[in-house]
Order: C-alpha cells, then sequence, then structure tokens
C-alpha cells in the first residue's frame, strides 16, 4: 500500500483523496435565507443525520482550499440559524449541481437552477419543491475546525418539521428507497445513483448470528469462499441439522449426481452459486454435506 502523512500532503491533494476514499456521501441542499432576506441553495456531501431523539442533521460548508472564503450558507446560518435541508433524487441531480456554481451575494439559486421556491412552516427559508423530502431545521451550534483553507464547519440542526412526498411512500408510510432514487457524491465529478445499485443485508442485530468461528474448519479456511461468503454463512442463529443436510442432498442429487461424492472444493464452488441468489439455507446445507 501507499501511505501518506496528511501534513506532508498539500490541502487539495488531501481533500482529494478524501473525497474519492469516503463515497458515496449523501448530499443536503441547503436552502438559507441571509439577514436581507435573500434566498441562496447550494449542496454539500459533507453531511448526514446524527441523532433521532433530539432529531439532528450536521453538515459542513468547508472553507474553500484555493483561497479560504467561506460559503454563503455559512454566513447566513451563523446570522439566521435557519436552514432547509432537501434531499436529492435523480430527478434533480443536474439542477442542484448546477446551483453549485459560485453566484455573487444574492443572486438567487432557485432561479439559476430552475428550482420551485416552497414557503415552509416553522422557518424563513424556502424549501425546493422538487425534493422529495424537506427538513426544516433550526441551527443549534456551528463548530468551527479550523481557519485555515479546507476547514469544516459544522452546523448542528434540529429538525423542527419535515415533508415526505406521497409518491416516495409505500402503503404502510414507509419511504420506499428505490422510488425516492437518491443521488450520493463520490470523489471529482462522479455522482452514485442509489436506486441502481441497491442490495439488502439482514442486519445481525434482528438475529443472533453464530460467527464465522462457529463455522467447521474446512468452511473458514476455505480457498473458495470469500469473506461475504463467510459474513453470510455466519448470519444464522444455528447450523441446519444433519438429517435436513442429508435430506436437502438426497433431493437436489438427480441435478447434481456427483454432489455425495464431491470434494470440499467443488461443493464451496457450488454453495458460492447459491449464495449469489441469496439462497444462505442451501448453500450452507451443501458445505456441511
Amino acid at each position: 500500500m501507499t501511505s501518506f502523512d496528511p501534513k506532508a500532503l498539500a490541502t487539495g491533494k488531501l481533500h482529494s483523496y478524501l473525497l474519492s476514499a469516503v463515497a458515496p456521501r449523501p448530499i443536503a441542499f441547503a436552502s438559507t435565507i441571509d439577514e436581507d432576506g435573500n434566498s441562496n441553495l447550494s449542496p454539500f456531501s459533507f453531511f448526514n443525520v446524527f441523532s433521532a431523539n433530539p432529531p439532528i442533521m450536521i453538515f459542513s460548508p468547508a472553507r474553500r482550499v484555493r483561497d479560504n472564503t467561506v460559503k454563503h450558507t455559512l454566513i447566513n446560518a451563523e446570522a439566521t440559524k435557519e436552514v432547509v435541508i432537501n434531499v436529492v433524487n435523480y430527478d434533480l441531480v443536474h439542477q442542484m449541481s448546477l446551483s453549485s456554481t459560485e453566484y455573487d451575494k444574492g443572486v438567487n439559486e432557485f432561479e439559476k437552477a430552475g428550482l420551485t421556491m416552497l414557503k415552509s412552516d416553522l422557518v424563513k427559508p424556502f424549501r425546493v419543491a422538487e425534493s422529495p423530502v424537506q427538513f426544516e431545521c433550526k441551527v443549534n451550534e456551528i463548530v468551527k475546525l479550523g481557519t485555515e483553507g479546507g476547514a469544516g464547519n459544522l452546523i448542528i440542526c434540529e429538525i423542527v418539521k419535515f415533508h415526505i412526498s406521497k409518491d416516495v411512500l409505500d402503503e404502510n408510510g414507509a419511504i420506499n428507497q428505490e422510488k425516492l432514487d437518491l443521488v450520493s457524491r463520490a470523489g471529482g465529478s462522479y455522482y452514485s445513483r442509489a436506486n441502481k445499485g441497491f442490495f439488502e443485508i439482514p442486519k445481525p442485530l434482528s438475529t443472533l448470528g453464530i460467527g464465522v468461528d462457529a463455522l467447521p474448519d474446512h468452511v473458514k479456511n476455505s480457498m473458495i469462499l470469500t469473506g461475504n461468503d463467510l459474513g453470510m454463512l455466519a448470519n444464522v442463529e444455528v447450523l441446519p441439522s444433519q438429517e435436513s443436510v442429508e435430506a436437502f442432498i438426497e433431493d437436489v442429487g438427480g441435478k447434481y449426481p456427483n454432489i455425495k461424492n464431491a470434494t470440499h472444493r467443488e461443493k464451496h464452488k457450488l454453495a458460492q452459486n447459491y449464495l449469489s441468489f441469496g439462497d444462505v439455507d442451501s448453500a450452507l446445507k451443501i458445505v456441511l454435506s
């Protein structure tokens, strides 16, 4: 591996590495107003949710690396203590990108990006009408991480009201992630469209996984099964019984007539195929046969 001392790198170079390595990142499409009531809209990918009780989000407008100036969003948040955080989906990603242009103070990015200003209920900044989820927030605190170019400014926001488009809710009132179609930020000019890459992993908290250490030696030391494969096999509460293993092998004997006499390597390859389809139970029975 190539190793780096952050202090030995130019800030721009370090910034580039960080943005590319810590990705994809959610986007806070932040709407603020200045002391004169002028609207500002800008995206930030140093952003996440950090608490549900109280409901807290944090985003960070960093000082510009090239000239150590600060963003209008930061100035406005300091002055008014209010912000609306809008989520970004694929339908508005190009307009969001356009809004990141460094327009002069007082220029309305809603107008430049062709987005609709929607009046908020509890705060003064406007919501982005096209955004499927909008969070009205009070700014609780701003933590300045430095005074040089590239230094972040953590804007700690408490959600006072939020709005979700009915178009992205399912029949149970939960957000349908595919319909939401969020976009996230990576390094350089790269973005990621979330619903093109969704996959699910059962949470270990919902079951007490036996752990990789509880798998037979020939399984956990396999030259075929990957770490991800082992993680899937070990995320079960109990191993299948010998009787169920024998019944399964007997049942698939017509499809795989040589399975009873197959080597561990051959069985592991077959199990890996089952795992690729998410069939952990069958894969386990194969490797345990």
